[in-house]
């Protein structure tokens, strides 16, 4: 008989395993470090490609907000991290946010085909909740990682409502689409009891995904202004009704 020679499986898993713990040695915060690297070069590379003569204030404003995150962010995390490793579900939030900075780069200056902004904003979408599912499966779960993820999700959806307000498909108020997290931040200003921890709700959820995909449709080249607008309007009355059910909760636990 032949010997047994070591499975692909196993030298593949030994691969992965010794990447892990070369990783483990520059503890998160380098780890984050390395992956803001990366992603400011993922913004200059696909914002100089797709928009071709790129502006500088475009390209800017691309890597300003891209790093301005990332570094808030890194403060997060450093104070509160728990985990050896940022993991991939990290790196899938960075990853959306690298998106989201390209998309902001384009409001200023955009390319001159609309499906190419459609695209990009649909990839991020289609990413967003691969980020908690890699996080259960890693063990890397946090309170970082979950508000990394809904603060990026939130930026998404307020440069989603500025690219919509500009495309001219939509009325004005299709910006208040974008503004739900931020208006309840300012209220946790004035009402502390608004800081209370929520329970998990499976219809928030899906408030959110429709809130992100009606405004990912609205860039769509085509719609009429009845029709767009009817959108907005039914995914802002979600909204509120959702907001609403989340407030009064609040208001019996902690006001």
């Amino acid at each position: 008989m032949h010997p047994s020679k070591p499975s692909s499986t196993h030298g593949e898993g030994s691969r992965t395993s010794a990447l892990a713990d070369d990783l483990r040695r520059f503890g998160p915060q380098g780890q984050f470090l390395g992956l803001a690297s990366v992603g400011l070069l993922g913004v200059f590379l696909l914002v100089s490609a797709v928009t071709g003569d790129v502006s500088l204030m475009s390209l800017g404003t691309g890597l300003g907000l891209f790093a301005l995150a990332m570094s808030v962010a890194l403060l997060s995390l450093m104070r509160t991290y728990p985990h050896d490793t940022i993991g991939w579900c990290n790196t899938v939030t960075a990853f959306r946010l690298m998106l989201v900075a390209v998309l902001t780069a384009w409001l200023v200056q955009g390319p001159d085909a609309p499906w190419i902004v459609f695209s990009v904003a649909a990839l991020a979408f289609v990413s967003d909740g691969l980020d908690g599912w890699l996080a259960r499966r890693e063990g890397n779960a946090s309170d970082f990682g979950a508000r990394f993820d809904m603060e990026v999700d939130s930026l998404f959806a307020m440069v989603l409502a500025l690219m919509a307000l500009q495309s001219g498909n939509v009325a004005w108020f299709v910006l208040l689409l974008g503004l739900p997290r931020y208006l309840f931040f300012v209220a946790q200003i004035s009402f502390p009891w608004l800081n209370g921890e929520l329970p998990p709700r499976f219809s928030r959820k899906v408030v959110c995904v429709l809130q992100i995909g009606v405004l990912i449709i609205l860039l769509l080249p085509g719609l009429t202004l009845p029709v767009t607008n009817a959108l907005v309007i039914t995914v802002l009355t979600v909204i509120v009704w959702s907001f609403w059910v989340d407030v009064c909760w609040l208001k019996r636990t902690y006001g």
